[in-house]
């Protein structure tokens, strides 16, 4: 099973939010209402490069959004559980690679 982000303010500060804890905060921030469309999600949202991993690697959130499979979201927290296993799957890709897995032999 996944382990999904650190959610919100962790106290720490070299606490990084990616995937959906940093799109969460995004969202927060565009003041986005729901129900929302993926247009009006994207609309409102300045910054659509979202950190997918602790390296600081970027998903765009419209590519994120069009592997779901409606574009129509009832509440945030529907629209960041569907996106959940896009950014989670992203994330393993990239560890699983050549330079991920140099990376994670490396001690910094």
């Amino acid at each position: 099973m996944a382990i999904r982000p650190p959610q919100g303010n962790s106290g720490s500060p070299d606490a990084v939010e990616f995937g959906i804890a940093a799109l969460n905060a995004r969202l927060d921030e565009a003041g986005v209402t729901f129900p929302a469309t993926t247009e009006e999600v994207l609309a409102a949202v300045d910054e659509t490069a979202v950190p997918y991993d602790a390296s600081g690697n970027t998903l765009e959130l419209e590519e994120a959004i069009a592997n779901l499979p409606q574009d129509r979201f009832g509440s945030e927290s529907e629209l960041l559980d569907q996106l959940h296993p896009v950014f989670e799957a992203r994330r393993e890709r990239a560890a699983n690679s050549v330079i991920g897995r140099i990376r994670a032999l490396l001690p910094f």
